[in-house]
């Protein structure tokens, strides 16, 4: 297959975006479908490489698939370098799928939607770049290129609080983005020649490089940068507000593609470009991943609004993935199987969490249109009154709540199984976070479904054509991967061995 590809994958949103410019603004239906069909490409473009892709070939940082390198700006060694192994290639992937389902479900939006749906597009080209680049230059430029459309979705078309949440939002995340910048360009003065490749720093050996001092600073740099996007506690306050204040689809991509993008930090860039320090340092990052995991569940379970809910559980969430990257870099034994296990598991809850994450904020959506409340306390009875939304929204919580034969069990039960080896205090402590997932996303099942109906939503219609279209997918993936992992794990775990032998021998 041409190497292009990825290139045709990652621009063509941005082809979009500029069609949408000239669309007059009065054609409000070409606006939203030319968006919807210019986002199906990707898409389609994106299920072909993942049938094409090599589970068993070249990975990072040997080399990528599909890979593109080209000359960009010269004078200072920066390329134009993409490419896909098994850590990205999921993600690429699960970012058009959800962009695709989330314009299906914007299809209703009224306020400006020409400028809506061109950030949208704007936003896809930024999240899929930073998942192809092989350049710091390159990550960096797309990694900036989410901040804008983001702001924007979150300061226009969000809630009550959309303007605080907006800068907050930004704010936290530039400040992270600055302190990575300053972290890149240091170990870019340390190579010679100077170079922004992340392959050949990774092949380096940038922590003899840059030494004890340089290579710890260098590390909590990136750090900051990646766990504030994640978000990892105490980083986190800033995504409740942007996720309560966010419209519905903007929550779909901030859970499902923009976490995500602080997690494959962890994978592409710490682990195996500062191996030795991150095997320094993996203590402190799994102590942060347990109080993510208990202090997220717990701080859920509190919640009443159903929306402040599921941003909370995504700090919980997010936390056993980096659990099982801490894992995957810890000095305490583990042997070159449970570091990979442990990274299969934590690459799976990226994925899982984006589908069913994803699915349970299209679900707020949902009821949010109807009901204009989200205060759990506010409903009641509904599974007998709108059966469809009540399979939908109970089939996502059980996966959520990592129920065996849906897919937010496998990711967890390999995350544990690979930290076993590396911590047993830390992996047991990190098992009450389970405990009290499963309880709160019960009760929230209950308030919602179950007992007593409002008689103010005793006529409340059922999901509806285009919502039930948004959902489908995510809902057969949550089953496909839940009894049969093998399509993605075989990806996966070619690349978790590759980073794995960093840290053995």
């Amino acid at each position: 297959m041409h190497s292009w590809i990825l290139t045709l994958i990652t621009f063509i949103p941005l082809v979009g975006a500029v069609i949408i410019m000239f669309i007059p603004r009065d054609r409000t239906g070409g606006i939203k479908w030319t968006a919807v069909g210019v986002s199906v490409i990707p898409l389609v473009l994106a299920t072909i490489l993942w049938f094409a892709y090599d589970s068993s070939g070249v990975q990072f940082p040997k080399g990528a698939q599909f890979m593109v390198d080209v000359p960009w700006i010269t004078q200072i060694g920066v390329r134009y370098m993409i490419g896909v192994d098994g850590v990205s290639m999921p993600m690429v992937w699960l970012t058009t799928l959800l962009v695709t389902l989330s314009l299906i479900y914007s299809l209703i939006i009224e306020l400006r939607p020409k400028e809506y749906f061109f950030l949208f597009l704007v936003l896809e080209t930024g999240m899929l770049g930073t998942f192809v680049a092989l350049d710091f230059f390159l990550f960096y430029v797309f990694w900036e290129l989410t901040l804008v459309p983001m702001y924007f979705l979150i300061g226009i078309w969000g809630g009550p609080r959309r303007e605080y949440a907006a800068i907050k939002f930004f704010l936290y995340t530039l400040v992270g983005s600055v302190a990575m910048l300053l972290a890149i360009l240091a170990m870019y003065f340390n190579t010679s020649p100077h170079t922004f490749n992340m392959m050949e720093m990774a092949r380096a050996g940038m922590d003899a490089r840059l030494g004890g001092v340089g290579a710890a600073l260098v590390f909590w740099g990136l750090f900051l940068g990646f766990a504030i996007k994640v978000p990892v506690w105490p980083f986190h306050t800033w995504l409740p507000d942007a996720h309560v204040e966010a419209p519905t689809a903007g929550s779909v991509i901030l859970a499902g593609v923009l976490l995500k993008m602080g997690t494959y930090g962890f994978l592409r860039v710490l682990l195996p470009i500062l191996p030795r320090t991150s095997e320094r340092f993996w203590f402190y990052m799994a102590m942060l991943a347990l109080i993510s995991i208990i202090y997220g569940a717990l701080v859920a379970m509190a919640q009443k609004d159903l929306k402040k809910l599921i941003a909370y559980s995504s700090v919980n969430h997010m936390g056993y993935v980096i659990l099982g990257i801490a894992a995957a870099a810890s000095v305490t034994g583990a042997n070159l199987a449970d570091r990979a296990m442990a990274l299969n598991g934590a690459m799976m809850q990226m994925f899982n969490h984006g589908v069913i994450t994803g699915a349970l904020f299209l679900l707020v959506g949902v009821i949010y249109e109807r009901t204009h409340t989200r205060d759990l306390d506010s409903f009641g009875g509904l599974g007998a009154r709108i059966p469809v939304f009540a399979g939908l929204f109970s089939m996502a919580c059980f996966a959520s709540l990592g129920l065996p034969g849906l897919s937010g069990f496998i990711g967890e039960f390999f995350v544990f199984r690979g930290a076993f080896g590396a911590n047993i205090l830390i992996t047991a402590l990190a098992t009450i976070g389970i405990v009290v997932t499963a309880a709160y996303l019960l009760w929230t099942i209950q308030r919602v479904l179950l007992g007593p109906t409002n008689p103010k939503l005793e006529k409340l219609p059922d999901a509806d054509a285009r919502e039930v279209w948004s959902l489908a997918p995510l809902m057969a993936l949550m089953l496909l991967f839940g009894v049969w992992p093998a399509p993605i794990l075989k990806i996966l775990n070619t690349a978790s061995v590759e980073i794995a032998r960093f840290f053995v021998g």
